[in-house]
């Protein structure tokens, strides 16, 4: 049976915060999207609280460090990588406030630029 695969779509910031991320890094996040891409969700992906329906954070680990990809699944028929980013709080798994500020910013423009 022939899936039916989403495009992908990335603001260009998170684009190149994603490719500042060490490659086994990539290499998990890129997997969720794909999985994402054709309608499921990986096991580290997680509902974005605050960010309405359709928002997706993506959480991994490595080594001592914690990286996460931001997607939403239901803008123009795409799926859309908002934003990645390396965690830097040391205290507790919470989304820091500014990453949340910076996410809710890039979605309205990105809905503003492609929904009608």
């Amino acid at each position: 049976m022939e899936r039916d695969t989403r495009p992908i779509g990335w603001v260009k910031a998170a684009r190149k915060g994603f490719e500042a991320f060490p490659k086994a890094v990539q290499d998990r996040i890129a997997s969720a999207l794909t999985i994402a891409a054709e309608g499921g969700k990986a096991d580290i992906a997680k509902p974005l609280k605050g960010m309405g329906a359709g928002a997706f954070e993506i959480s991994v680990r490595y080594r001592s460090d914690a990286f996460r990809a931001v997607y939403v699944t239901e803008i123009a028929g795409s799926l859309w990588v908002v934003h990645a980013f390396q965690k830097k709080s040391k205290v507790g798994i919470k989304t820091p406030e500014r990453e949340i500020d910076l996410i809710h910013d890039r979605l309205k423009r990105l809905r503003d630029e492609l929904m009608p």
